[in-house]
């Protein structure tokens, strides 16, 4: 297939492209981290410039658009609320339109956070109810494809994490691409933590989400799909359990409650997935954390030593 991934130098968008580039054709686009891949399949575009987008998308022709690119700072979209629309549901929109303007499957990459938190083990057919902008703008984005393409699939996750080597494991500003990097960044310099107890979620590895994502493509699936880590877990206990795997001091590590933080954002305090849709219509299985971190673990240790 000839795919081409919005957002490509993002986390997920890099393992798509790492694990893809070998049986598909592979496009990407980006803001600030150019992929690796050859300079005539790289795109520096801002799916919110809708001219530049659509352009792009039609002299590319691709049969399948993977949509990761979003606004998904939880704090900053609640103070930031313009933008978070224009990234989250406008930029969305334009994907949406091209793509069925030529025939091409838009896969979108959601959340967990379209759910209210209050139930937990959330099913495709549960009801969105948002607690905070970022929750609200991912939805907006969902309902927006709906209005907007005929032939796409909703993907909504959890929680992503993976590891990646030293030089790649930051954004421009500095800030490490997902929260697993974040706590092993932390506890490697031996910098104590403090990680919520009481936020219930289902962790997902992006290698593995980004298989799972290539098997939707493969296979044309169609709708929303719950695709994360098997796993319900809390904050606090998932990175006990990848600090106890990968030999960090887990003493480092203090548990707290989320009123302690003062986040501008209310969380969801439970909004982990149920992922049995997607496992009965792959014929898969998602990974259970300890089979993840075993995956993440390997991954540091290899990295590590080269």
């Amino acid at each position: 297939m000839r795919i081409l991934v919005i957002g490509g130098g993002g986390q997920l968008g890099l393992k798509i492209i790492e694990q893809s580039k070998e049986n598909h054709e592979i496009y990407a686009t980006y803001l600030t981290r150019p992929p690796l891949l050859s300079s005539s399949k790289i795109f520096l575009v801002d799916k919110t410039d809708k001219n530049l987008i659509q352009s792009l998308v039609k002299t590319i022709k691709p049969d399948v658009v993977i949509d990761t690119a979003a606004f998904h700072n939880v704090d900053n979209c609640e103070t930031n609320k313009e933008q978070a629309h224009r990234v989250n549901v406008e930029g969305t929109k334009n994907v949406a339109e091209v793509c069925d303007a030529i025939g091409a499957k838009m896969v979108f990459i959601s959340t967990d956070y379209v759910f209210k938190g209050n139930v937990g083990h959330y099913k495709e057919t549960d009801v969105p109810s948002p607690v905070n902008y970022y929750g609200k703008s991912k939805l907006d984005g969902e309902n927006a494809i709906k209005k907007a393409c005929k032939n796409y699939c909703i993907a909504r996750t959890s929680v992503i994490y993976s590891w990646f080597s030293t030089h790649n494991a930051s954004t421009k500003s500095g800030k490490p691409l997902n929260f697993g990097m974040w706590a092993t960044q932390k506890l490697g310099k031996e910098e104590p933590l403090n990680i919520v107890n009481d936020q219930y979620s289902s962790p997902t590895l992006a290698d593995h989400l980004a298989q799972t994502l290539l098997k939707i493509c493969e296979e044309d699936l169609r709708g929303i799909y719950h695709v994360a880590g098997k796993t319900r877990i809390n904050r606090y206990d998932f990175i006990l359990k990848m600090a106890e795997k990968m030999g960090y001091n887990p003493t480092l590590i203090k548990s707290v409650s989320s009123s302690s933080l003062k986040q501008k954002a209310e969380r969801p305090m439970d909004s982990s997935l149920n992922v049995e849709k997607i496992e009965k219509t792959l014929k898969t299985k998602m990974l259970s954390l300890d089979d993840a971190l075993t995956i993440f673990s390997n991954q540091a240790q290899e990295g590590n030593s080269k």
